[in-house]
């Protein structure tokens, strides 16, 4: 087990800290961390895909899971497999794929290990079907504070807890997940475009029962009568049949593209309100106006940006921060009027996009709820940030909506009651099983979790 004192962020690349970053080989070693982590306590860290401060703890410890990465057994007839946290959706897909079978949720990236997965209960363009990543994990080992390990089922409260409870229940050691059968790893996938948001949201709500997963594009740098104007893809794993001789005689194979990585150091100002307006226009421009079946590669549809390497650095030193709300179904003025807010404050963002969320999972701290989820990335440095996106958590809280805390990095305390109704549940818990405090993080200092 190696330990080292390092400066330590999010994906968003704000607000570093600095922590004694610990890692552990083994289950045991894991055990004589968590023992050692001090009066600052620690947390545990999978590939730093959070955006915010949730696997962050200054002057304590963060624990990388990363080095915990066996995958056990593989049930190929049950489609079930058993593996340690550590291991990444990526290697997941890897090894399952050849299987026909493949993870039952995935996020924008699939580098995130499953420990992450469950911590912040992921969800991906198949929520209105699907769920998030939670409703398929059968049962997992849980490291708590007292040093015991829990084999944890669902339907019980220490799972509820733990699933979006970001890591502050304890440390996943391993998990047991139900899989998704599939003939190919290639999706079948439909394109069109949408003139306004009212024109998204109704094409969105007509897609639920088409695809198994949808998402749309929205550029919100569009103003007037093209406000909410975005790119619709839906689509579903192609079968067999869709492909032609060539394609199916590796039919499984995953196929993944790598551009060179983003420099370590780039001129800042690169993301302007005129770069990213162009950038919008032309991906709007380019998309067809409707297009069906078109045969993507896995990671073409469900991962475009993991083939540029730190592409987070685009964002210059200052880094970015990525704000995602959902609101009920219902509440679809007040997505509307946070829409035209962005747009009128021309905020630079070409990462937007949004989706509709199905039943709520049960998850105490589980972000997901029935409605519409929005997700935007803006400069970190932009003048006015701060005050905008606390105007914008009034109007979400107001709206009885929630923002993600994995991509938190700067909501006030005071709202997140409001936002997530079973807090007092999860810190009840979470002062009975760790009374200590063993485990917490800058997110959960800040938010008083």
């Amino acid at each position: 087990m190696s330990a080292e004192t390092v400066s330590v962020t999010g994906w968003g690349r704000t607000a570093p800290t600095t922590a004694r970053l610990i890692r552990p080989r083994t289950y045991e070693e894991a055990a004589a961390a968590v023992r050692g982590c001090g009066p600052r306590g620690g947390i545990a860290r999978g590939l730093g895909r959070a955006y915010g401060d949730a696997a962050q703890n200054a002057g304590g410890a963060v624990l990388d899971m990363t080095g915990l990465d066996r995958v056990h057994v593989i049930d190929a007839a049950d489609g079930i497999v058993l593996c340690d946290a550590g291991v990444s959706l990526h290697r997941l897909m890897r090894v399952l794929l050849p299987l026909g079978w493949f993870v039952p949720v995935t996020p924008g990236t699939r580098q995130v290990t499953v420990g992450g997965a469950i911590g912040a209960d992921i969800h991906g363009k198949n929520h209105h079907v699907c769920g998030a990543f939670s409703r398929h994990v059968l049962s997992f080992e849980l490291l708590t504070a007292d040093g015991e390990v829990r084999t944890v089922s669902r339907g019980t409260p220490l799972f509820d807890a733990t699933t979006g409870g970001m890591g502050l229940t304890g440390v996943i050691l391993t998990a047991t997940v139900r899989l998704q059968p599939v003939e190919t790893a290639l999706m079948s996938v439909d394109t069109e475009r949408a003139r306004d948001l009212d024109d998204l949201m109704a094409r969105l709500s007509a897609s639920d029962d088409r695809y198994r997963y949808s998402v749309a594009w929205i550029d919100l740098l569009a103003r007037g009568a093209a406000t909410g104007r975005a790119v619709l893809t839906g689509g579903d794993h192609a079968p067999l049949e869709a492909l032609g001789t060539r394609a199916r005689r590796e039919p499984l194979a995953l196929r993944t593209s790598r551009l060179p990585a983003m420099p370590a150091h780039l001129p800042e100002g690169l993301l302007t309100r005129t770069t990213v307006g162009l950038f919008n226009e032309l991906w709007y421009r380019k998309a067809p106006r409707a297009r069906t079946g078109q045969l993507q590669s896995i990671s073409a549809f469900f991962h475009p940006l993991d083939g540029v390497p730190h592409w987070n650095r685009v964002y210059g030193r200052g880094g970015l921060v990525q704000y995602q709300f959902v609101v009920g179904y219902g509440q679809e003025e007040a997505l509307r009027r946070i829409v035209r807010r962005v747009s009128e404050r021309r905020c630079p963002s070409f990462l937007a996009v949004l989706k509709r969320f199905g039943d709520a999972d049960p998850g105490w701290l589980s972000f997901p709820v029935p409605g519409w989820t929005l997700a935007l990335d803006i400069p970190a440095g932009l003048p006015g940030l701060g005050a905008l996106l606390d105007e914008l958590d009034e109007e979400v809280a107001a709206a009885g909506g929630r923002v993600y805390l994995a991509k938190d990095s700067r909501l006030r305390p005071e709202l997140l009651a409001a936002m997530y109704p079973r807090l007092d549940d999860f810190r009840a818990l979470r002062a009975e099983l760790d009374p200590r405090a063993v485990f917490v993080s800058d997110l959960s200092r800040r938010l008083s979790l």
